[in-house]
């Protein structure tokens, strides 16, 4: 007699199948996005008095004489088999681009998510415990300055700050890891601060919206019966069921970072991924776009994959539903 399936495990199950339908349908937008673009990457490369022969042959060369339909297969093919193909423009393999370019942008992301997790849970736990009182309106006020501010807007006021008047930083560039952690690491700060304003507001109003609910429930008030001190409350029983939606806004922020960091590398002058893709969208070269969109795409799906699975293991309540 067959074993059941354990309910965890279907419902693990269900949101694979969902993420692989997610990410399929992601390549198709990608791909029909990229084809309405304007334009000939051909001609764009053999410059615009070409004899028209020598772009057909390189178009042919490329691949871009076949059917949008045969090269969207050959596409899901290569990305299954973990291969990209070749940039246009930089006659290399995108693989070797993108991992060159993510050496600084997963470093930047994951600084600036640190930056926006650590400081809005403060905020928003200060805030809580302060309710209508004079530290909650502060940072409440500030939060609400911080939504107000463009990040490209942010990230110049701090190169004129620290880079222009201080001079404790440079204005920008990246000197590499090869150079020492300090260097490298010291070249990001002002970037992921840029990253890091907007989201760290919402993450602080939102985390101090959940605190404020999950104080009036009847748990609560009975674990103040018993006595318990109110930070034992406070850090034991009200944050972690306050976190399931604070995690919820940190997938969404998550994705918002990697989009972001097109802006900011381009304010700093930083050679991430960001950067690549608008350089590569200057110089037409589509499988070098196409590439790096798909896999922030996934990289943002698979995240927010990963916080669906956290929800279980933070809230009770949840796996007791899958049972």
């Amino acid at each position: 007699m067959a074993r059941p399936i354990c309910p965890m495990s279907a419902q693990l199950l269900q949101r694979t199948l969902t993420l692989l339908a997610t990410l399929l349908v992601a390549s198709l937008l990608i791909f029909l996005a990229l084809e309405v673009l304007p334009g000939n990457a051909a001609q764009m490369l053999m410059g615009p008095d070409a004899p028209a022969e020598a772009v057909l042959a390189l178009e042919r060369k490329l691949g871009l004489d076949q059917p949008a339909p045969q090269r969207y297969l050959g596409w899901l093919a290569e990305m299954a088999q973990g291969r990209m193909g070749n940039s246009y423009v930089y006659g290399t393999p995108v693989r070797e681009l993108v991992a060159e370019r993510l050496a600084l942008t997963a470093p930047l992301t994951l600084l600036a998510m640190l930056i926006t997790t650590v400081v809005a849970l403060l905020a928003g736990v200060y805030a809580a415990t302060r309710h209508n009182r004079l530290g909650d309106v502060g940072v409440m006020t500030l939060s609400q300055l911080g939504i107000a501010i463009p990040n490209f807007w942010f990230a110049i006021l701090l190169i004129l700050l620290f880079a222009v008047q201080l001079r404790w930083f440079a204005a920008g560039g990246f000197p590499g890891w090869g150079e020492g952690w300090w260097p490298a690491f010291k070249a990001l700060i002002l970037p992921a601060l840029s990253l890091a304003v907007v989201q760290t507001a919402i993450l602080a109003r939102n985390t101090r919206s959940a605190i404020l609910e999950v104080l009036h429930e009847d748990f609560v008030r009975t674990a103040r019966a018993k006595g318990l001190s109110e930070r034992a409350i406070l850090w034991r029983h009200v944050l972690r069921n306050a976190l399931v939606p604070v995690v919820t806004v940190m997938g969404w922020q998550f994705a918002s970072l990697l989009a972001g960091t097109i802006v900011v590398e381009n304010v700093f002058y930083l050679p991430g991924v960001g950067r690549l893709i608008f350089q590569s969208i200057a110089n037409r070269d589509l499988i070098v776009v196409r590439d790096c969109l798909m896999l922030l795409t996934a990289m943002v799906i698979v995240v927010n994959f990963l916080i669906d699975v956290l929800y279980v293991l933070i809230d009770p309540r949840l796996r007791r539903s899958a049972g």
